[in-house]
């Protein structure tokens, strides 16, 4: 079954120079931890930060990312590791998990920002990154696309994804296209990325707010994208485990972007309230001073 317009598919996942094979998922985590630099770089030189700092973050929470989603695809799904000693360490076979390479990446790189920032910039930081940690994750769908991995249920839709029989899950073989969730996750999140951006140079929202929203913002999306996949995952409660994980993570963001609002609205009444209280203390005493 193949629909009459249709996405292909790359015939090959990289390609030779010379005896060298080039996958095209590890060039496209090149060029996606190169465009976190960029955005992260230009936002942090707006609020007048080092525009080298980034770099030096990448350097450090780059493997640590690398090792956090390996670590999150071994615990969650320990069925797919390739049955030999070296298993666990072959990421050249495939499986990371974002989730865990989100959380190493960014525990890593907060470790690098406390050695070098100030308590109080931190946060700052924080919002210029996110927007750049967007702009990764949707070059790294592009590694997902040469892969053919990561797609979405059959559809008959124009921009459907053509997935060659041997890709395709068992099950699905009598099926040609599917839904191309990897390029359902570029447009969010550059979309995204992108009212972030609009965000951090408009101030609109006290730090780290804007690091709250990506939180939050992807997560939201993520509880879509599951919902359309087809690959292997373990399930809970009749849903993929990836599904629940989102639902806390959107909770959670929107929850720590609700708190910092408050905190926010108490800081500024809270001066307000003390220089009053003053005023009315020293009325008091200048009364008592007359009397």
């Amino acid at each position: 079954m193949t629909a009459s317009a249709f996405i292909p598919s790359p015939s090959s996942s990289g390609f030779h120079v010379g005896p060298f094979f080039v996958h095209a998922y590890g060039l496209a985590y090149v060029f996606a931890v190169a465009a976190a630099i960029l955005v992260t770089r230009e936002l942090w030189k707006r609020e007048g930060g080092d525009p080298n700092l980034p770099a030096e973050i990448a350097i450090w929470a780059f493997p640590a990312g690398l090792i956090g989603g390996r670590i999150y695809f071994l615990i969650t799904t320990p069925s797919q590791i390739p049955p030999h000693w070296w298993g666990p360490f072959a990421i050249w076979k495939g499986g990371l998990g974002i989730w865990g390479g989100i959380a190493g990446g960014v525990l890593v790189g907060l470790w690098v920002v406390r050695r070098r920032l100030d308590r109080a910039e931190i946060p700052r930081f924080m919002d210029c990154a996110a927007p750049g940690l967007l702009c990764a994750q949707a070059i790294g769908r592009i590694g997902n696309y040469f892969n053919q991995e990561l797609f979405g249920k059959p559809t008959k839709l124009p921009w459907g994804l053509q997935i060659d029989t041997a890709h395709r899950p068992p099950g699905y073989a009598q099926f040609a296209t599917f839904q191309p969730t990897f390029l359902y996750e570029i447009i969010w999140n550059l979309s995204l990325a992108a009212v972030l951006i609009w965000l951090v140079r408009r101030h609109r929202f006290r730090a780290p707010s804007v690091f709250a929203l990506y939180v939050a913002g992807y997560s939201a999306f993520r509880l879509f994208e599951e919902q359309l996949r087809i690959d292997y995952s373990n399930h809970f409660l009749g849903m993929r485990l990836n599904f629940w994980i989102a639902l806390l993570l959107t909770l959670a963001g929107l929850a720590w972007f609700v708190a910092i609002q408050r905190g926010w609205r108490r800081r500024i009444r809270s001066p307000r309230r003390s220089s009053t209280s003053a005023a009315v203390a020293t009325k008091a005493e200048t009364g008592q001073r007359r009397a």
